[in-house]
């Protein structure tokens, strides 16, 4: 199982600006649900706390008020049962890739033939075997990423969160990874958060999407596009891939559903 609920959670930063305090309300009230084997993309502007609500469900950040449940536990902190995609790798630069896999797997306890088995699965899940002895500056963007992600599901966590992962990349490999990301749930059927700020990508991975606006939820919205979702370009074609976006978009402006 890995289904994730936010529940009226809420996120104050006290900040000090020319020697004034002020506090910051990132996130207000916010709640919603990831069901077990689904993705969820959060999407809105920068600035709206979709990443603050990330770094809550991860347990790198606490909320002022409100609760995040994993499987019906409270998140109190980090754990295996979730993992971390950033937006960038953020891979250990004097480690190869697959040391880099390992390492997660080493804090988790895991040691000997276990270890390099299950690190190699990973990184041949993500095929990237052939460059498992390469640094990350020999690797290309796209491809560090893939290394996150391996690293991310080595640990063998219920839930994945992704914090923009294809925001740095150019167009061709964002989308070459989106399709990765699709074939990956496919077969591991992991729940995913997934933070994004581009339209297109929130509807092409999701099963929902939570629009939010100003810290808060402004609305959610399934996302009627069967799966397998095996050719993007196919999709993107699609009559309720345009009316999803649209309505995504309408929602990131609060117009009412009235509006043409």
């Amino acid at each position: 199982m890995g289904e994730v609920r936010l529940i009226e959670v809420s996120k104050r930063f006290a900040l000090r600006v020319g020697g004034a305090a002020q506090t910051v309300q990132a996130l207000d009230r916010v709640s919603f649900e990831v069901e077990d084997g689904e993705i969820v993309s959060l999407i809105g502007p920068s600035g709206c706390g979709k990443t603050t609500a990330l770094r809550i469900a991860m347990g790198l950040e606490s909320a002022t008020a409100g609760r995040v449940l994993v499987d019906g536990v409270e998140v109190k902190g980090c754990g295996y049962d979730r993992g971390m995609v950033f937006q960038q790798a953020e891979l250990l630069p004097w480690l190869t890739a697959l040391e880099n896999v390992k390492f997660g797997l080493e804090m988790k306890g895991v040691r000997g033939a276990a270890l390099e088995e299950r690190a190699m699965q990973c990184l041949e899940l993500v095929g990237l075997k052939d460059s498992r002895h390469r640094r990350p500056y020999q690797l290309s963007g796209g491809m560090q990423q893939r290394v996150g992600i391996a690293r991310a599901l080595a640990i063998d966590p219920k839930v994945l969160l992704m914090d923009e992962p294809f925001g740095a990349l150019d167009a061709q490999t964002r989308e070459g990874l989106q399709g990765e990301l699709l074939d990956l749930h496919r077969r591991t059927r992991k729940t995913v958060l997934f933070v994004t700020h581009d339209l297109d990508e929130a509807v092409l991975v999701a099963d929902r999407v939570v629009v939010m606006r100003e810290g808060r939820v402004e609305e959610v919205l399934t996302v009627p596009l069967p799966r397998p979702r095996d050719d993007l370009a196919t999709v993107r074609g699609r009559t309720e891939f345009a009316e999803t976006r649209y309505r995504i978009w309408r929602a990131l402006h609060a117009l009412p559903a009235t509006a043409h």
